[in-house]
């Protein structure tokens, strides 16, 4: 099964997939039959924690002239960042180059400590698509991207929906891709992570309590390119969705 979150007249919806309509509507829990566009697309898990990968994939390690890394490059994105499908995010004035970053992102589905990597998955609550773009401006190095480059307001579009982990039998066969004003710009494949999942939670369990509600962000394969205002990105997942967004100009609100 597969879930979202809405927003329509003030009030939160959640939405099945058994609820979507084969036209695209969503169909809400009162019957009502709405367009995807009438609706508020909402991340479809309120993160708690987020984790993020870096160079998680040798082509994108060295499509950035980075050495691949020996263990997890982990870092921490604050709540802030995430904003739903169809959302818009702001590329800020001035900056020379915004890139995408399409993601496989994992959703820990209850309390777990000193996870062994063969009982990883069982902890897992479901998957969802990510894009968490960067400003290339303001990276100073890739140890330690600073917090402008991935915790800026809106900076990492999530969903649509949370797709439950018994409906994605295989995370590392899955094929990523996406397409800049319909154009295909980046495909990879989850096999090419130099970093499964399940070593990716073992890792983190091993040091800190991983808790319902936590997003792993898995990492994204080479093919990053510009992007602009009025550009529409399209991050896919094989299996998971389908996840839009629109860039916009100018500085946050």
């Amino acid at each position: 099964m597969k879930r979202a979150r809405v927003a329509f007249e003030g009030a939160i919806h959640h939405v099945t997939g058994h609820a979507t309509e084969q036209n695209g509507g969503l169909r809400l829990a009162d019957g009502r039959l709405l367009g995807e566009e009438e609706v508020v697309w909402l991340p479809p898990v309120a993160p708690r924690t987020v984790f993020a990968l870096g160079l998680n994939y040798a082509d994108h390690a060295r499509e950035l002239a980075f050495k691949a890394p020996e263990t997890p490059l982990v870092f921490l994105k604050g709540p802030n960042t995430i904003v739903g499908h169809r959302a818009r995010t702001r590329r800020p004035d001035g900056v020379a180059f915004m890139h995408y970053e399409c993601e496989l992102a994992v959703v820990i589905g209850r309390t777990a400590r000193d996870v062994p990597k063969e009982r990883a998955y069982e902890v897992v609550a479901g998957y969802t698509v990510a894009n968490d773009y960067a400003v290339r401006d303001y990276l100073e190095n890739y140890y330690r991207p600073n917090l402008r480059v991935k915790n800026r307001d809106g900076c990492t579009p999530l969903g649509p929906w949370l797709v439950d982990a018994a409906d994605v039998p295989d995370p590392m066969n899955l094929r990523l891709r996406t397409l800049v004003n319909g154009r295909v710009t980046q495909e990879g494949h989850t096999r090419d992570m130099i970093f499964d999942v399940p070593t990716l939670i073992a890792t983190l369990s091993s040091f800190m309590t991983l808790g319902p509600g936590d997003v792993i962000l898995t990492g994204t394969p080479e093919g990053l390119v510009d992007v602009r205002p009025g550009d529409e990105v399209v991050t896919e997942i094989e299996g998971v969705g389908r996840l839009v967004n629109t860039i916009t100009a100018g500085q946050q609100p």
